[in-house]
């Protein structure tokens, strides 16, 4: 039996949070997230179900683990985070970070109506400088998982998939791969000829660099059709060049070293980090 979709919220939830209000903020392949009230706090509580595979798409079980890993994940960062299982399987609680992620926030950018905050370009180096600096990589750096708050800080979320600490084998799984909208060559093309591959900190800073193209300019930073198949999308990142960075100035030349083709000739989150610290 399929479970359903938005997955409901557990009742191990209710147990754990006392909820006072709740909402549903996305329902996606494989998981369901909610905004959860208590009478403290606000909560994102992300249930996990296993994706079947369709002629479109691949199915994955890990989908169903992956809120028990992200908890395990933030535990290990020394981050609030609760998690338990439902039928179909986990589901989490951590923390709600309020902000627009990146690509909303530089919205206006992409219209014309002003240039891009480079103090959120900053902030978002900054996060992922800091996680690379305790020893973990993000393994799944998109512009949705860029969420800038209310002080001009950035939080990095979405850390399901991220690699540097001891998580029980009870809740691991191999690593995927990411949205390959963000990936970098030498993971799609990792992917595409062994299926096994691990991110390392030098994919995050491609993954970060992609994310800062799309979200100035709204374009992919690799071109291929929107519909096409994960493969076929890979084999792009794999074997085509960039999209010319048509972002002015050092912000522009920072982005196309970000997207080096070579890894070690990508700078690292620090040196990133440092020169967007000192752009006006």
């Amino acid at each position: 039996m399929e479970p359903c979709s938005p997955c409901p919220l557990p009742n191990g939830v209710a147990v754990a949070l006392t909820p006072t209000g709740v909402r549903l903020v996305t329902n996606r392949r494989g998981s369901t997230v909610w905004d959860v009230r208590t009478a403290a706090e606000r909560y994102a509580v992300k249930v996990g179900r296993p994706v079947p595979e369709t002629d479109e798409h691949p199915g994955c079980d890990w989908a169903g683990v992956a809120p028990a890993r992200e908890a395990v994940v933030l535990q290990l960062l020394e981050t609030f985070a609760v998690y338990g299982t439902w039928p179909y399987g986990t589901w989490n609680a951590q923390p709600w970070h309020e902000g627009p992620s990146l690509y909303e926030l530089w919205e206006p950018q992409r219209s014309g109506e002003r240039e891009p905050s480079l103090d959120a370009a900053h902030a978002c180096a900054d996060a992922l400088a800091v996680l690379h600096e305790a020893g973990w990589v993000h393994g799944d750096i998109q512009p949705a998982h860029l969420i800038i708050g209310p002080d001009g800080t950035a939080t990095l979320i979405d850390l399901a998939l991220a690699r540097g600490g001891p998580v029980p084998d009870s809740v691991d799984f191999p690593y995927p791969g990411s949205l390959v909208h963000f990936e970098s060559p030498e993971i799609s093309r990792s992917l595409l000829e062994t299926g096994t591959v691990a991110p390392t900190s030098a994919s995050d800073v491609y993954a970060l660099g992609a994310s800062f193209f799309v979200s100035a300019t709204g374009w992919r930073h690799v071109d291929y059709p929107d519909d096409a198949p994960r493969t076929v999308q890979r084999k792009a990142v794999a074997t085509t060049p960039h999209r010319p960075v048509t972002v002015p100035g050092l912000f522009g030349r920072l982005i196309e070293a970000m997207l080096s083709p070579l890894p070690g000739d990508r700078p690292t989150s620090a040196e990133v980090r440092s020169v967007l610290a000192h752009q006006p």
